[in-house]
């Protein structure tokens, strides 16, 4: 819930932008990084974005066109190459209050291209937009929407205070994800990357700027490009600023979930759909995972490396994990029956390799050992080889207790201290897996 101090903080920023206007000159020129003629934004303009963005934006988008992204980057590019690809107007406010958009002429000297991956013009355009912007400026160019199916769609923002964003990649409405909302985000620092896939988890922050927003539309009006004002943007609302918004809901995430689909599934019927959404996620990583262990058998994939990028499944894997404990809660809450569920995936067979297949049972109840490593062997990556997962972690654990013990016990004490209870516990869970697993007397 928001806090009284953020939601003054909030409507004041809010107010200001309503009369706050920047205004750039809206004639036409072949100067310009595109044309968009009479096109601007409408309500159907924005569903046509959202759909662009569910069929187009696959985890590899940014690798596929070599774009360095962080976190802020991606809606910001994302929303740039639709909008060149429409021919709709497309702004953004720069760290130093400069006002840039499509008809910038700064890059005028660099020829264009019908197509906007092959455009040297809008892809520098693109690039100095990108390096200008970031979670600081996205308020200046977006607004807050209201609640809804109808407006929380593919391509709205999630900004969190000024430390991150992320873009909604799809809305789910058939109960089988944690969350109606799926969001795609980068990380640091800036590099060529894949997407994350998340369920959206993201609490707004207490004290800052914060939550699901969209982007504002460039108007010309008396040969100059402004912003429309806040307000009279089509789907503006500060209704998820409101204590009243979280009103018989357990928090935030749950109450945006609720206004967007309302329906409460049959634990029978969405335990269904969670089991198949996580089939699908295991039947995608096939490929990856044999790609990578041809690819980076031949060539070492280290981690930070673009081949690392392409072939490792850290993201991928957490989004399975995540989807398989909230499968586990569904069962238990509704005292279903476990074990005719478990028989039910150990049915289901996952051709891993033309020699090896697992069941989803197995995957199911090892999750956690699944190696996303791409230099790891196919066994490593399915959890067939558990004790070699459980000795990397224990190594991992032991060091981390070293390098803290050395670097941070006489600095800060209580830092090392916690960090180092931390580490123990793996330490601990790792022995026990080691005696239970039998791994001792296999090395």
């Amino acid at each position: 819930m928001f806090s009284l101090r953020m939601i003054l903080i909030i409507l004041a920023a809010y107010a200001s932008m309503t009369t706050f206007a920047f205004c750039y000159d809206s004639h036409e020129s072949d100067s310009q990084v595109w044309k968009v003629g009479q096109r601007r934004w409408t309500i159907q303009e924005e569903y046509n974005y959202g759909k662009w963005v569910e069929t187009n934006i696959k985890e590899d988008f940014f690798i596929r066109h070599e774009i360095p992204v962080d976190c802020a980057d991606v809606p910001y590019a994302i929303r740039w190459i639709y909008a060149r690809i429409s021919h709709l107007p497309a702004a953004a406010t720069t760290g130093d209050n400069r006002f840039i958009g499509h008809w910038s002429r700064d890059w005028r000297h660099l020829p264009t291209n019908t197509m906007w991956h092959k455009d040297r013009r809008f892809r520098a355009a693109l690039m100095a937009m990108l390096a200008a912007t970031s979670t600081r400026t996205l308020p200046s160019d977006t607004y807050p929407i209201r609640i809804a199916a109808d407006s929380v769609t593919a391509g709205t923002v999630f900004l969190f205070a000024e430390a991150h964003s992320v873009i909604v990649s799809h809305v789910i409405m058939d109960g089988s994800t944690t969350h109606p909302v799926q969001t795609f985000e980068a990380g640091l620092p800036t590099r060529v990357q894949k997407l994350h896939l998340r369920n959206f988890i993201s609490d707004p922050a207490p004290d800052y700027f914060s939550g699901l927003v969209k982007f504002r539309w460039p108007v010309g009006e008396g040969g100059q490009w402004q912003y429309l004002p806040v307000k009279e943007h089509p789907f503006y609302s500060e209704e998820q600023y409101s204590p009243a918004f979280t009103e018989g809901y357990g928090d935030y995430l749950e109450a945006v979930a609720m206004r967007i689909d309302p329906k409460v599934y049959d634990p029978n019927e969405k335990t269904k759909r969670v089991i198949n959404t996580i089939i699908s996620r295991l039947k995608e990583r096939i490929p990856i995972v044999l790609d990578g262990n041809k690819k980076c058998h031949e060539t070492r994939c280290p981690n930070g490396s673009r081949l690392w990028e392409i072939h490792s499944t850290p993201d991928r894997d957490e989004f399975i994990n995540v989807m398989i404990d909230h499968l586990e809660e569904i069962i238990r809450k509704n005292h279903l029956d476990r074990d005719a569920i478990l028989k039910s995936m150990a049915e289901i067979r996952l051709q891993i390799s033309p020699e090896q297949s697992v069941t989803v049972q197995y995957v199911f109840q090892n999750s956690k050992w699944l190696s996303s490593d791409p230099e790891a062997t196919i066994d490593a990556r399915w959890g067939l080889d558990k004790c070699s997962i459980i000795a990397i972690h224990l190594k991992s654990a032991q060091e981390s207790i070293s390098f803290i013990r050395k670097t941070y016990s006489n600095t800060d004490p209580n830092f090392a201290e916690r960090s180092i209870w931390t580490q123990e516990a793996i330490v601990d869970e790792m022995t026990k897996e080691i005696k239970k697993s039998n791994c001792a007397t296999r090395s």
